[in-house]
């Protein structure tokens, strides 16, 4: 496999740059041979041009390619608008096709379907490259579906973007399927002599608490812990709706965790109403942070996992880096995350709109993220090749000041959390027993009487004759009949496995709460408890027995109904002679 790279000035000097990776091709046609077009400008005659001189020169190669916000030409940010770069294949070993559809929103997942049937067709496929126009659209499906594509089959690959990136003005490209404002170009590699391993680099890192999204629908993020998006860029990072939003927030990212692992999700623009314009969807009920972007964590970060993938022996490494982390770093620094790529292999790519990789059998879609791509033809040739050097500040152990209050933060919210949470437990506990609490207990039953289509039952408890153990014996001793009775019903309702739970109703009754629950098997649960606790023998008070009254929730009918006809039913078991269960 060798590596060409070179800036578009002019097609005389792109034709000189042609004969000379004639020289390394199978044949004079080009054969083997896949050139990577990415260009800042959108003007379809300039692209058009350079394609028409590679069929004309190579018409045995292939090409691909789409419009970027900035390329990245062997390791470094490019300053010219249009990086050409070359990969020739040297084994006959290796196999690569192109394939190029149109694609909406609402074919999207008929797009990625279909290539899932043409990697079935190729069983050399090993990996496909993805290059897509995004143009506001929602991806979820297509992500979904992408992960049905054969398992053993990476997928990675990039959103087209535009030089201007408040432009929604992409394109894609390729040899076989022209230019389109609208479209997905796949590259398939494989073969028995190609070889590829892939990551991704976030280095941003979790910040704060939780915070539940309470409202979103696809890329927009309406509510945060049922508050507007947006006050929680306010109130804890005073990060105004101005016209610096953007670039303020890429530092402060929300991260969560989907499919298994951590994405980045970035704020694009905040609306009148507080909802937040985010870089790609999210979803509702996600438990997501603010992230903090540190410089020196983020080269840390990239440095390992440059490192890790140097013990691949790459002969090529492509990057896709989104949009945000050239915004982030600035034109002079961003260098400084590619350079530990460079120095493994030669390494081009561009800046993306999103950033698209396969991690186990799901395809997920990235944003303020890096992922990296590594590939070779045949076994390592250089497995001494020296890994990336450290950074002077791991060398020595220093950690930034940012990161150094990231984690005092971190610590403290936690802290803080853990309190709550005793707090929280304390005000659901009951002090003695340890089950819930009447409060608690009765919300629960309250909310599952409220939900439609829901079934379940009650089982109400009382100990039969408990205060004359307490006049006779001492509450002491009562209270260790109560603490039996909580690890019996405990025991009972573990070895049940249904969800069911207990809680103290006050005093000697207990409550047992059966969720989809019929009559018949509470009644006979209740049955086995009033047995198993008949055997019990407790100190001085030894034997004991208790009444059970047991109840359905009807159709319509409320909790306080409900809660009402199982009181009736316990005390209908203690008129007719306690120690038994009746039903109501």
């Amino acid at each position: 496999m060798q590596i060409f790279q070179f800036d578009f000035t002019d097609e005389a000097s792109l034709r000189d740059e042609l004969g000379r990776i004639r020289q390394v091709c199978r044949d004079e046609t080009g054969a083997g041979a896949l050139f990577h077009i990415f260009t800042e400008t959108l003007d379809r005659g300039r692209i058009e041009a350079i394609g028409a001189v590679l069929a004309e020169e190579m018409p045995g190669a292939q090409y691909v390619g789409c419009s970027t916000n900035g390329n990245i030409r062997d390791g470094l940010f490019a300053r010219s608008d249009i990086l050409i770069e070359c990969t020739v294949f040297e084994s006959a070993g290796t196999s690569v096709a192109t394939l190029q559809h149109a694609i909406s929103e609402d074919s999207a997942a008929d797009v990625a379907r279909m290539l899932a049937r043409e990697v079935e067709a190729r069983p050399w496929v090993k990996a496909v490259e993805l290059l897509i126009t995004i143009r506001g659209m929602s991806l979820t499906a297509f992500c979904d579906t992408l992960g049905k594509v054969r398992r053993d089959v990476a997928v990675f690959g990039g959103g087209a973007l535009n030089g201007d990136v408040n432009s929604s003005a992409a394109c894609v490209f390729s040899r076989d399927g022209g230019y389109s404002e609208n479209g997905v170009t796949f590259v398939l590699y494989g073969g028995s002599d190609f070889h590829l391993t892939t990551a991704y680099v976030t280095g941003w890192k979790a910040l704060g608490k939780e915070l539940l999204v309470t409202r979103s629908h696809r890329n927009v993020l309406n509510e945060l812990d049922g508050s507007p998006a947006y006050e929680t860029y306010y109130r804890y990072l005073n990060i105004r709706n101005d016209e610096h939003f953007f670039v303020n927030t890429l530092e402060f990212p929300f991260l969560y965790r989907h499919h298994g692992i951590e994405i980045l999700r970035a704020p694009v623009s905040s609306n009148p109403d507080g909802s937040l314009v985010m870089t790609s969807d999210i979803q509702e009920r996600v438990k997501a942070r603010l992230a903090y972007g540190d410089h020196r964590t983020i080269l840390q970060s990239v440095r390992e996992t440059a490192r890790t993938m140097a013990r691949f022996s790459p002969q090529a490494v492509i990057v896709f880096s989104c949009a945000g982390r050239r915004t982030f770093w600035g034109d002079k620094e961003v260098d400084k995350e590619l350079q530990p790529f460079q120095l493994m292999a030669p390494t081009f790519g561009f800046f993306t709109s999103s950033e698209f990789l396969r991690t186990g059998i799901h395809v997920n879609q990235h944003n303020v993220t890096l992922v990296i791509v590594a590939m070779r033809e045949g076994a390592p040739q250089d497995p001494d090749r020296p890994l990336c050097e450290p950074g002077e500040a791991e060398k020595t152990g220093e950690v930034s000041l940012v990161q150094r209050l990231a984690t005092y933060i971190n610590a403290a919210t936690e802290d803080l959390n853990e309190a709550n949470r005793s707090l929280h437990l304390a005000a659901i506990t009951d002090a003695l027993t340890g089950l819930k609490n009447r409060g608690e207990t009765q919300r629960i039953i309250t909310e599952l009487a409220g939900r439609p289509h829901r079934t379940f039952s009650l089982l109400m408890i009382d100990l039969d004759d408990f205060k004359q153990i307490n006049d006779r014996y001492g509450h002491v001793i009562g209270d260790k009949v109560l603490l039996g009775l909580a690890d019996h019903l405990r025991s009972m309702l573990g070895a049940d496995g249904s969800g069911c739970f207990a809680g103290r109703w006050g005093g000697e009754e207990f409550m047992v709460v059966m969720p989809d629950a019929s009559l018949d098997r509470a009644a006979a649960l209740a049955e086995r408890i009033r047995k198993g606790f008949e055997k019990i023998r407790f100190e001085q008070a030894g034997g004991q027995t208790m009444s059970i009254g047991v109840a359905q929730l009807r159709d319509k009918e409320d909790a306080d109904a409900l809660c009402i006809r199982v009181d009736d039913a316990l005390y209908a078991a203690k008129r007719s002679g306690k120690n038994r269960v009746m039903l109501g």
